[in-house]
C-alpha cells in the first residue's frame, strides 16, 4: 500500500490575483454565491475608525527613509532628479492608497465610510505635519499642506451629499483651522 500524501489547501498558497480571478468565476456562475460575496464584502469594508485611518496614514508616512531620496535623487545617466520633487513623490505614492480606499466607498455609496475615511486622511496628514520624527520629512515640507488642501479640494468636488461635505468642512475648519482658513481663502480666490 503507497503513502497518501496529505491534500494542500490550494487556497492558501495561491496569489491575491488568481484568488481574485477564482473569485470573480465563481460569482459569475452563480447569483446566489454572488450576492454572499457581495454581503460578505460590504461587511469587511464597514466601520472605518477616522484614528484608525490617521494612525495608519502617519505610521507611514512617518516610516519613509530620508537614505531612499538620497538614492534615487541627484545626478543619475538619464539626468538630474530633484530630492525634494522625489521626496513629494514618496509622499504622495504612500497617500495614494488612502485616496485610492475614500474613492471606493464613495463609489460603493458607502457614505459614513467614505467620509470617516477622508477625516482620516486629513489628520495623518496633519498629524506628520505636527509630528514626524523622520529625517524625510525635511525634504517635502510643503507637501503635508499640500495634499491636505488637495484631499479637501477632492472631497468637496466629487462628494455628492451636503451633510457629508459639511461635516468633513465642519471636522477640518475645527481641528486644523490655520490650514483650514488658507484653504478657504484659496476656494474664494478660484
Amino acid at each position: 500500500m503507497g503513502r497518501k500524501t496529505p491534500e494542500k489547501d490550494i487556497l492558501a498558497d495561491i496569489d491575491p490575483d488568481t484568488a481574485l480571478d477564482i473569485l470573480m468565476r465563481l460569482a459569475e456562475e452563480d447569483g446566489e454565491l454572488k450576492n454572499k460575496i457581495r454581503l460578505t464584502a460590504l461587511e469587511l469594508l464597514k466601520g472605518v475608525d477616522v484614528e484608525e485611518v490617521a494612525t495608519d496614514l502617519f505610521f507611514i508616512l512617518n516610516s519613509l527613509c530620508v537614505e531612499k531620496v538620497w538614492d534615487n535623487s541627484g545626478s543619475t545617466r538619464y539626468g538630474y532628479v530633484d530630492p525634494t520633487e522625489y521626496a513629494w513623490e514618496m509622499f504622495e505614492n504612500e497617500l495614494e492608497p488612502f485616496l485610492k480606499e475614500m474613492r471606493t466607498y464613495r463609489k460603493l455609496s458607502m457614505y459614513d465610510e467614505a467620509k470617516n475615511c477622508c477625516m482620516g486622511i486629513l489628520l495623518g496628514i496633519h498629524r506628520f505635519e505636527e509630528k514626524a520624527t523622520t529625517e524625510f520629512a525635511n525634504w517635502c515640507i510643503d507637501a503635508p499642506h499640500d495634499y491636505f488642501k488637495q484631499v479637501l479640494d477632492e472631497w468637496n468636488d466629487e462628494c455628492q451629499r451636503a451633510e457629508d461635505i459639511e461635516m468633513v468642512n465642519s471636522f477640518a475648519k475645527e481641528r486644523f483651522k490655520e490650514w483650514w482658513e488658507q484653504w478657504e481663502r484659496g476656494r474664494d480666490q478660484s
